[in-house]
């Protein structure tokens, strides 16, 4: 065991980019805000400790460019994350969320139920669906789910 803490845990910020990842990963590790822009290239992080419930947690924050031409380098760094803050610009009334769970197909393996999936997305509000790549469940739904929106917002019917 390490004796500067006690867990270390990796978290991953990802979201378009303008949306204000560098700014919530500079506010929590340094207490900083810049109102200045400058986009992150491809991925950034940051260490931070914080003590809960008598332990010392360590974070690995890392803060990934919402550019589209790094995200499949971007993709790499999902693999040992314990965990993915979606960040989305609040001032951006156009950005249609859906809370995705995938791999409805694995029953045996299943630990979270279809209720509370839609239980999370009933708490924020969003659209949700179970849907399995491998069987073509509810694929196509998805992005239909999204095109809907997005042609009812330019009127496109």
């Amino acid at each position: 065991m390490n004796p500067e803490y006690d867990y270390l845990f990796k978290l991953l910020l990802i979201g378009d980019s303008g949306v204000g990842k560098s700014s919530l990963l500079l506010r929590s590790t340094d207490d900083y805000f810049t109102p200045s822009f400058i986009p992150t290239i491809r991925v950034d992080h940051k260490l931070s400790i914080i003590e809960l419930d008598g332990k010392k947690i360590k974070f690995q924050i890392w803060d990934t460019s919402g550019q589209e031409r790094v995200r499949t380098i971007i993709e790499s760094y999902y693999r040992c994350a314990m965990g993915i803050a979606l960040v989305y610009d609040v001032t951006d009334e156009h950005v249609n969320k859906i809370l995705i769970g995938n791999k409805c197909d694995w029953v045996e393996e299943k630990v979270i139920t279809k209720q509370q999936g839609q239980a999370l997305a009933d708490e924020f509000g969003i659209k949700f669906l179970e849907v399995s790549a491998k069987a073509n469940i509810n694929v196509e739904e998805v992005f239909f789910t999204l095109v809907r929106y997005y042609c009812i917002l330019i009127e496109c019917y």
